[in-house]
């Protein structure tokens, strides 16, 4: 997502210098999507693959419709638009199948299990590996396995956004399906730099996100230092602590930290090297206690596209 320039603009080269930054690290999981950028993000990771689809095991979604000219979105699940979709990500990535194929959005006006159809049918032509929805709920992933194998729910996972503690973790260990977590770093909020609202550019979502916007921000400013400080203090960086927290909650969790750099990549990657103790995560519980969040994770008119469940 980030080389889509939703936090700041990148180039080619720096999105380059990071994939082999991910591949000398060890990382082999990209995810990606058609409405990152409007295709620019997948184009880069096309331009460094140059037809070899077994450097990286591979995600993109869609789902999402933007209208580039007014800036309008919506949800579209029908299984011609899909398919439609998925041909473009392909040719702009430069491969033919893709490992992993995420509804981005739910459609409502489409049942899962039609929807659920159409992804069985380009799994069976071997346009795809894996099903994945995004922000889906626990209700839904349920209907969904009913009519075949989801491999992946993406939904934001971090020590400031916990609902998936209150349904679909727990649904997705039981159906063996893979949580993975966008977002662990809480948008920056509990990373090594901290972010400036007042730097933020016209096109960062979280220009007019109510978690970084006053006075929501300052609270919040005051909590992640305090986790700052504490990760410090036991040698590490904030960063490398997030990524830690959320993969200690569970071993069906994939956290996705998206960069711009190779150097916050090492940073990241540096927190699947951290065990912490039952002691750790109680005292990181008390600085950063469930809920600690002022403000919600999205603007209203955002929250049109994820499910609720609680």
């Amino acid at each position: 997502m980030s080389f889509g320039g939703f936090y700041g603009a990148t180039t080619e080269v720096e999105a380059h210098r990071t994939l082999s930054k991910a591949l000398d690290l060890g990382v082999d999981f990209l995810d990606t999507a058609n409405v990152y950028g409007l295709g620019v993000s997948e184009k880069m990771i096309g331009t460094f693959l140059t037809g070899d689809n077994t450097k990286f095991t591979i995600a993109t979604k869609a789902g999402i419709w933007r209208d580039r000219e007014h800036g309008n979105r919506g949800f579209n699940n029908q299984a011609e638009h899909l398919r439609a979709e998925l041909e473009g990500s392909l040719k702009r990535l430069g491969i033919d199948h893709v490992d992993l194929f995420y509804i981005h959005r739910r459609d409502r006006s489409i049942e899962i299990e039609e929807v659920m159809e159409t992804l069985l049918a380009l799994k069976g032509e071997g346009k795809i590996g894996g099903i994945g929805f995004s922000e889906i709920a626990p209700a839904s992933l349920r209907r969904a396995c009913a009519v075949g194998p989801v491999d992946a729910v993406q939904s934001e996972y971090s020590l400031w956004s916990r609902q998936p503690d209150l349904g679909i973790l727990k649904t997705c260990k039981e159906l063996g399906v893979a949580l993975v977590a966008y977002s662990p770093l809480a948008r920056g909020m509990v990373s090594s730099v901290l972010p400036d609202p007042a730097s933020f550019l016209e096109k960062d979502i979280r220009k007019t996100n109510p978690r970084f916007v006053e006075p929501n921000f300052s609270f919040n400013l005051a909590y992640a230092k305090r986790f700052q400080a504490y990760a410090l203090d036991h040698g590490t960086t904030a960063t490398a602590l997030a990524i830690a927290w959320c993969l200690a909650r569970a071993d069906h969790i994939i956290p996705i930290p998206g960069t711009r750099s190779a150097e916050h990549l090492a940073e990241c990657v540096a927190g699947t090297e951290l065990s912490l103790s039952d002691t750790m995560m109680t005292e990181i519980e008390e600085i950063l206690p469930s809920g600690w969040a002022h403000g919600d994770r999205y603007t209203r008119e955002q929250w049109a596209g994820p499910e609720g469940y609680c």
